[in-house]
């Protein structure tokens, strides 16, 4: 999707995706990752969610990118924190305490910055992609990370035929083919289509989030 699109939904408030609280499958899976306090963080499409908070409240240091300036600018002002801010080649960069975000393009990041993070966390990042973006996604993002590289990916799974997405179906299978250097765990899976209304009103019958336990060979 363009980067425009996303700058657009943030400002007319179509961001369904975001949750006014921490992600409770990231409180429970996260920890038996093992990832040692330092460790920097990457959250790829960060919006302003309260997850970065909570990583960095485990010790971690995190780096976001968003595309969205109103995003970013709202997330230090939700948590009352003033970020330090400069430019770079990647985009501007906000820094407040152990949360750095980039505001630009997650594809503009270069290597040696994602060389640096030792953990990645990805709530909703594969799944906002179509399937070109997807496949450069796992090439320029995921296969750059640092060898012995931990992370939790959190996609959702429903009928490709009842719904355009974002966010899109991604199974299994296509998370497996996309990171084929790394090691995948499903550690849970759940039927969510009770308790997400709005796409039983958008027609679908089935949908079930998957939580995916990741390691960088």
């Amino acid at each position: 999707m363009e980067a425009e699109y996303w700058i657009e939904r943030w400002r007319e408030g179509r961001t369904g995706w975001h949750h006014d609280d921490v992600m409770p499958l990231l409180q429970k899976h996260w920890p038996a990752l093992g990832v040692p306090r330092g460790t920097k963080v990457l959250v790829p499409f960060c919006g302003k969610s309260l997850d970065m908070a909570w990583l960095a409240g485990q010790g971690c240091r995190v780096l976001g990118v968003e595309v969205s300036p109103l995003a970013v600018e709202q997330f230090f002002a939700e948590n009352n924190l003033q970020p330090a801010r400069r430019e770079s080649s990647e985009g501007i960069r906000f820094r407040a305490g152990d949360i750095e975000i980039i505001q630009g393009d997650l594809f503009d990041i270069d290597a040696e910055t994602l060389s640096g993070c030792g953990a990645v966390y990805d709530r909703a990042a594969l799944i906002a992609q179509p399937p070109p973006e997807r496949e450069r996604y796992a090439r320029e993002i995921y296969a750059k990370l640092p060898g012995g590289c931990r992370g939790l990916m959190i996609t959702l799974e429903y009928p490709r035929a009842e719904m355009d997405g974002p966010p899109f179906s991604v199974e299994e299978a296509e998370v497996r083919q996309r990171l084929n250097d790394w090691d995948v765990t499903v550690v849970e899976r759940r039927d969510i289509l009770d308790a997400q209304p709005h796409f039983k009103e958008a027609g679908l019958t089935s949908l079930h989030t998957a939580v995916y336990r990741l390691q960088h060979y």
